[in-house]
């Protein structure tokens, strides 16, 4: 196989609808699947790079940046040595062709956020998951470790990104607000929900009692994402987080994994916001039409064109995490250094 650095190709409807009809689309689809099939029991393995990537954020303080609520101008030092560290750092997954280091890396180096706008979200997200993939598709990891990838790894690299998004304030990214999920996450959510499936007493709508939420967050990935919401925002999830709220009122596990999965679909992989940005290689190729010239073009921004009106590039959001400076007196928070903002 010949490796290339990746590129983007989706800048308009025609080719997001290309993609949504194409073996790389199908690929990522069934790859999520099948990690979500996959979270039923324990794991035994763990990549320390994401152990690593953490150092890198303690060896990294973010600046004194009291005067903004937005993005620390230091996640971007941070962004530079992880890029840096990406060589070292490929080089000790077993059986890794070097020669693949640049394709591969790329997505991983993507998945810790966007370094112009200090911010981060499901596409980034995307990008950790297409990691894994590439991974896959080489040989460096296999099938049997789902699982692992699943409750270990993914995982790890969710509480590495908590501490990012508070260390550094990144901004939500889009302009969906309150409506998401999450200001950042959608994964943790899809795979969370898979935990629980068949369970005879723990249903959905668990959510709302906390006493309950913070019992199940030791052993269930969904209620841990619930869990930091609520130690983050004040008010109840039907004010800050209504579509969780309604996800709720589903009466089985299932229903809300199968749900999970087709939001996925048409919320992430059917957004052209979203996959405009996605980059494909060739592991994770482009099968669609050529995308339209940008040069000339006075709606290009970015390296990509805004087709209509819309939240592509997103409205700057504070992070939730900028306007908590100090740590609500006997309540955990699940951040360093922050406590509840207030919905309103």
């Amino acid at each position: 196989m010949t490796f290339q650095a990746p590129r983007k190709c989706i800048l308009s409807n025609l080719q997001l609808t290309a993609f949504q009809s194409s073996n790389t689309y199908n690929t990522i689809v069934t790859y999520i699947e099948a990690l979500n099939n996959s979270v039923t029991g324990g794991v035994k393995a763990i990549l320390e790079i994401l152990d690593k990537a953490e150092d890198v954020v303690k060896d990294t303080p973010p600046m004194d940046n009291k005067a903004s609520r937005f993005g620390n101008p230091a996640f971007r030092i941070f962004y530079d040595k992880v890029g840096d560290l990406t060589h070292s750092l490929h080089a000790t997954l077993p059986h890794f062709p070097e020669d693949a280091t640049a394709e591969v890396s790329a997505y991983f180096v993507n998945a810790w956020g966007n370094r112009e706008r200090i911010g981060y979200g499901s596409g980034m997200e995307l990008n950790f998951l297409c990691w894994f993939m590439c991974l896959e598709r080489i040989g460096v990891l296999g099938e049997s470790d789902h699982i692992a990838l699943v409750i270990r790894a993914f995982w790890r690299y969710i509480q590495v990104m908590r501490i990012l998004q508070s260390t550094y304030w990144l901004e939500p990214a889009g302009s969906h607000g309150v409506w998401g999920l999450d200001d950042y996450h959608f994964l943790p959510f899809l795979f969370g929900s898979a935990q629980p499936r068949g369970h005879k007493y723990v249903c959905p709508k668990a959510i709302h009692d906390n006493e309950v939420v913070d019992e199940l967050a030791n052993d269930y990935m969904y209620f841990v994402c619930i869990r930091f919401i609520n130690s983050i925002k004040t008010a109840s999830l039907r004010w800050h987080s209504p579509m969780l709220d309604d996800i709720s009122a589903v009466k089985t596990w299932d229903k809300v994994n199968a749900g999970m999965i087709k939001m996925y679909k048409a919320e992430v992989l059917g957004k052209l916001p979203v996959m405009q940005h996605f980059l494909f290689g060739s592991i994770l190729p482009y099968e669609g039409p050529p995308p339209p010239s940008a040069t000339g073009n006075e709606r290009t921004h970015g390296g990509h064109v805004h087709e209509g009106w819309g939240d592509c590039c997103g409205i700057p959001i504070p992070s939730a995490f900028a306007a908590a400076q100090e740590r609500e007196e006997g309540k955990k928070i699940e951040g360093p250094g922050i406590r509840p903002v207030p919905f309103d």
